[in-house]
This record gives structure tokens, sequence and C-alpha cells, in this order.
């Protein structure tokens, strides 16, 4: 999806961009479509097709490895939390919300039953666009509609509190929260200060 997204983006079709390139046509076709994972490719199409976009191979790899991950096995959810806050950093909250918007990963999540992740990435489209003085995606009003069963703490909260009663702050971050989060039943109060 992000491979076709790109080719979108630069008015390329899979043909022309396969001409520009040297990669075979049914390479690319696989490629756009999903078939072959770009992490499976070998250095020198990587490079090829990261010239043909005019942008760097890390940049390609690193933009389909997480979409790949995305679509494929599901990660811990504290690994997702980390790399749905680094993409946002690294990418700008501008580009995180049209990239998400356009790949419709959230409803890719819904459709899977992975909840956590789907109304995370909501939330923090949500948070963002508040952020960013801008209007609400009506597309996902119905999944607005649920929360998780019960209250998602961070892994190190829950952690903490079970080991040492007099150490449990579950109140304290509940009532920092950011209230995105909050309305799917998620604790969340950070997700700027990321290294």
């Amino acid at each position: 999806m992000r491979l076709k997204l790109l080719l979108k983006e630069r008015n390329m079709s899979v043909y022309q961009c396969a001409r520009i390139s040297g990669i075979p046509y049914t390479t690319l076709l696989e490629l756009v479509s999903g078939k072959t994972q770009i992490r499976k490719c070998t250095a020198e199409t990587v490079y090829k097709l990261a010239g043909a976009l005019n942008m760097g191979m890390e940049e390609l790899l690193k933009d389909s490895i997480i979409e790949e991950e995305v679509l494929s096995d599901r990660s811990d959810f504290e690994i997702f939390k980390s790399n749905v806050c680094h993409m946002v950093k690294d990418k700008g909250d501008m580009d995180f919300i049209i990239e998400t918007l356009e790949g419709d990963i959230i409803t890719v999540y819904w459709e899977k039953k992975w909840y956590p992740e789907c109304f995370y990435l909501l939330a923090m489209l949500d948070y963002l666009s508040r952020e960013n003085h801008l209007p609400l995606c009506e597309n996902y009003n119905n999944i607005r509609n649920y929360k998780l069963p019960e209250p998602l703490y961070p892994r190190d909260i829950t952690l903490t509190s079970r080991l040492d009663a007099s150490l449990d702050i579950r109140e304290q971050i509940w009532n920092e929260a950011i209230p995105e989060f909050l309305r799917f039943n998620i604790v969340e109060s950070e997700v700027r200060n990321v290294c």
C-alpha cells in the first residue's frame, strides 16, 4: 500500500517506475501489490527503486517495513506505541496525519479486531488533529463509539503497582492522561517525549 501511495504521489504508474528504475515489471508489480515484501529484496532492487522514487534507501525501507509489520504480524503493544510515537516525531504531525488517513490502517486494525492498536492510532490521529486545529476525520465516527473494556495502562505502571502497592500511581497517571486516549480507555500521558 505504501509503495502504491508513493507511486500515486509521483503520478507514476508501475510500468513507468519499472522503466525508470530498471526493475522488471513483474517484480515491481509484486512489490506494489504486497505479494513480495521489500525487506526480502536485494540491496540493488531497493537502491534502484529508491532512486526512481527520489528518496533514500533507508527512508523507503523504514516506511515499508513498518507497514509490513502493521499488516502482518502483531507486535507487542508497548513496541507498537513506541513505533507510532517515533513515526510522529520523524514525520511531523501533518505528514503523519496524511499518511495515516491515506493508508487507512485504522480500518485494517479494526477489521483484524486489533482493538488496542486501532484505538491507539485513532486517539493519536484525534490528538494531533486537536493540537493542529484540524477537524476530526468523520470516517472513523463509528469506531469512536467503542472503547476497551478495561483501562490499559503503560506496562511499567502496571508492573510497578503489582510489585509495591505504595508505588501505585495509576490514579495520578489517569488524571494526567491525554483525553483522546482516555476516550478509548487507554492511559497515555506522553507521546512527544521519545528518544
